[in-house]
């Protein structure tokens, strides 16, 4: 009889968690920390092609130390916070976090426009690898960051809604933090880039604006008198 009564209560509790959204909660959940480690995942690797990216301008343009140092510090930045799956329920952590990525992010644009005044560079071979690395990287990060945009905005609507507000109030599941629009707006800005002014050089002369052409003079009107003619006869004009 007690084991008929235990089964019971669990069946009871089994279909209350149910029917209030606790497997859902929790099935939401795991898809934003599957996410998340996806997002992290592409951001090391971006961090990881940081230093070669660096050494390889650095030997072509070593002059360029404030880019090159902006780059470096950026990196420092982010890796001086602790990038773990709990990052996301820590709203100001994860803000902070953010921030981070998006000044290596600027940094290192910067850092590719600088390298369009440079042609030995852009011809290196291990830098066109890297170049073409790091856009693959970025382009990587994007997906990862639009699939956790969409896991944490599922999330956060069940958590809000009712009864599972309820369910994830009692459980202690309270939404995350997601990405900003403005943090989207900055990193698809694509890099401002000068293709036109080495280094050093004088920017070209305005040309200067040819004049008015001057219009061919008028002839003048043919006379309409016919010109006129001998009186003399032709015997007159015969030889003697």
């Amino acid at each position: 009889m007690l084991r008929q009564t235990a089964a019971f209560v669990v069946l009871v509790v089994t279909l209350m968690l149910s029917g209030c959204g606790y497997n859902t909660l929790q099935t939401q959940d795991e898809q934003i920390k599957a996410a998340w480690s996806e997002v992290l995942n592409q951001y090391q690797r971006r961090a990881d092609l940081v230093p070669n990216l660096v050494n390889t301008v650095k030997g072509y343009a070593s002059h360029e130390q404030q880019v090159l140092t902006e780059v470096t510090n950026a990196r420092a930045n982010v890796g001086a916070i602790r990038a773990t799956p709990e990052l996301v329920n820590d709203p100001e952590a994860f803000a902070k976090f953010v921030q981070a990525q998006n000044q290596l992010q600027s940094a290192l644009s910067r850092l590719l426009a600088v390298a369009e005044n440079y042609p030995n560079l852009k011809a290196d071979a291990l830098f066109r690898d890297l170049q073409s690395q790091l856009e693959g990287t970025e382009n990587r990060i994007a997906v990862a960051r639009n699939r956790y945009i969409r896991s944490v905005q599922q999330y956060n609507t069940t958590v809000r809604q009712f009864p599972t507000n309820l369910t994830a109030m009692v459980f202690h599941m309270p939404v995350r933090p997601n990405f900003a629009v403005a943090d989207e707006a900055a990193i698809s800005a694509p890099p401002k880039v000068d293709f036109g002014t080495a280094p050093g050089a004088q920017p070209a002369p305005t040309p200067t604006p040819a004049p008015p052409a001057v219009p061919a003079p008028t002839p003048a009107p043919k006379s309409a008198t016919p010109p006129k003619t001998s009186s003399r006869s032709i015997g007159e004009l015969a030889p003697a």
